[in-house]
């Protein structure tokens, strides 16, 4: 029997017919940023040549013929989807892979529920890569079901799939030259970075190290160290933080050399909206970033720098994963091929037991929300808009009967993390500013990275009501008032996921995001900045069930202001 190979060669020198012959679109060249009139021939999924050549053809007059989307650095569990329904969102809007970094499930599920991630992506027509997980926990202020070890991170590099070492997180520790984080990055020599606000030398050493991209930058100055630092910056733009504004300055004037796109978390209502690293693309445009390069930074440069050396590109040897486009203004595809062929129906997941049920929380009275409080200021976490970033305010709450209170006439809303993988029983308090809550409570069982908990509200009742929907559901969303839950988003797989099907979590989605907005609550994506209280690496005030996380200084530092 003829060899693949073998066939493709003889369609590439027209010896036999293509498969599938795209005829009549404007083809991007990547490499010198050309629209090419030619046809493209189609092998056994694989790309054979660009000419002219015979076969069946897909009309593409026209229409711009582009390289299938990649996406730098997403993970799929902030989507709330599993991997199947993630696919059927994403692949119509032009992303044809993703690298994904596993470990929010790592957190819950330590290295059995990665392989199992992995094993559920592996027949689907998304093509989904992964790294492994190099920050579970982030930091020494978060708590697991249970760390990964160094050894775990080997095991999982030797499976299919996996290209190198996920973003490394605790990032004081690589500048420090903390032995054991060292170790993590000398398991690879592909290894990304997260290193929010890092300039200067700590940049340099951080680079020094091994740590080769960032998606973190989100001002233009900290975006041009990188890149002065032959780090590959990737520009995020989530539901919470959006970086594309600010970055896109880097792409014009530079050109689109070791840039890419990502989209790190977004809300999977955000997606079936606005979409996803199409929606980055049309942004970029509109920002003046030349079509070209923009389209180079969607697909071949995460290609590149991933290793991917079959994807990202309209060249023959290239795997068939491509895009028609109607203009270069909405980038919407009018026609996805995946290796030369239009998706078909995707089988759904199969769901073990075993990944649900992982909410551990005791019953909970509003008596653990009460705060003692001698008098003087407290530390506030502050939110940024669009930004993930917090700033760390000062203030005075109010007070009754040696309590510190919430006051939403002043937006000072209490803000609790509760361990819930061991049933430890573990609780950390605070005060937040910038949720505008006037009554009630949100909650999350899917916060960053950790995952415990988190529950942010005005009155004590409400706060304990939620947790303990949170419990009864098996971990999600929720918003209440008082002891009536106003909407909520079930997650029953490891208490960040759902087993529903796409609709039915984009109208979940969407009527937690309402039902917070009756509370008033009117920031953008509120469930991703409350996510991210809890993540001990992100500048510059965060909460854990340990408590108050000072993440400048690295260190947890009391609720009272001194």
């Amino acid at each position: 029997m003829q060899s693949q190979l073998a066939r493709r060669l003889a369609v590439a020198r027209g010896d036999e017919p293509a498969d599938v012959v795209v005829r009549g679109g404007h083809v991007l060249s990547v490499f010198t940023r050309e629209w090419l009139d030619v046809d493209v021939a189609i092998a056994d999924g694989w790309i054979a040549g660009l000419g002219e050549y015979d076969g069946e053809v897909v009309d593409a007059t026209g229409r711009y013929v582009v390289p299938g989307f990649i996406d730098a650095h997403v993970h799929i569990e902030s989507s709330k989807l599993l991997p199947d329904e993630f696919a059927r969102l994403v692949l119509p809007l032009g992303t044809t892979a993703v690298v994904a970094d596993p470990h929010e499930i790592a957190n819950v599920l330590g290295t059995d529920g990665v392989h199992w991630l992995l094993d559920a992506s592996a027949d689907s027509p998304l093509d989904v890569y992964f790294t492994a997980s190099s920050s579970v926990p982030a930091s020494e202020f978060e708590s697991p079901r249970r760390a990964l070890s160094e050894g775990d991170l080997e095991a999982l590099l030797r499976r299919r799939r996996v290209l190198g070492v996920a973003e490394m997180m605790n990032f004081p520790g690589v500048i420090a030259g903390d032995a054991a984080e060292l170790a993590k990055i000398a398991l690879a020599e592909h290894v990304d970075g997260h290193a929010p606000g890092v300039r200067g030398r700590e940049l340099q050493a951080y680079a020094a190290a091994g740590v080769r991209s960032d998606h973190e930058a989100s001002t233009v100055e900290e975006g041009r160290e990188r890149l002065r630092a032959g780090m590959w910056l990737l520009i995020r733009e989530a539901s919470a933080a959006r970086n594309l504004k600010a970055l896109a300055p880097l792409a014009i004037e530079y050109g689109s050399e070791r840039i890419a796109l990502c989209t790190d978390d977004r809300e999977p209502e955000h997606i079936a909206a606005d979409g996803h690293i199409n929606a980055i693309v049309r942004d970029a445009v509109a920002l003046g970033v030349p079509a070209e390069s923009a389209l180079v930074m969607a697909s071949h440069n995460p290609a590149l720098y991933h290793g991917l050396s079959s994807l990202g590109a309209v060249a023959p040897g290239r795997q068939a994963d491509l895009l028609l486009l109607p203009d270069l203004e909405t980038f919407v595809p009018e026609l996805v091929l995946k290796r030369g062929r239009p998706v078909e129906e995707i089988p759904p997941a199969t769901v073990p037991d075993w990944v649900k049920h992982t909410v551990r929380i005791g019953a909970l009275g509003p008596e653990v929300f009460r705060i003692p409080w001698p008098g003087g200021r407290a530390r506030v976490i502050g939110l940024v808009p669009g930004q993930i970033i917090t700033e760390a305010l000062v203030d005075e709450p109010a007070q009754r009967g040696g309590e510190a209170l919430a006051d939403a006439e002043r937006d000072l809303a209490k803000v609790a993390v509760i361990e819930r993988h061991l049933g430890t029983g573990r609780v950390g308090l605070g005060f937040v500013r910038g949720f505008g809550l006037r009554r009630g409570a949100l909650g999350s069982t899917l916060s960053h990275d950790a995952h415990n908990a988190v529950i942010v509200g005005v009155d004590d009742a409400s706060m304990a009501y939620a947790v303990r929907r949170l419990a009864n559901i098996g971990g999600g969303i929720v918003v209440v008032d008082g002891a009536k839950v106003l909407a909520e988003l079930p997650l029953p797989v490891a208490g960040i996921l759902s087993d529903a099907p796409l609709a039915e979590v984009v109208s979940a989605s969407e009527a937690v995001v309402a039902a917070a907005l009756e509370l008033g609550c009117a920031i953008d994506a509120p469930f991703q900045s409350l996510a991210f209280l809890a993540l001990s690496v992100i500048p510059a005030l965060k909460i854990t069930d340990r408590g108050l996380v000072d993440v400048e200084r690295f260190e947890l530092v009391p609720l009272r202001a001194e």
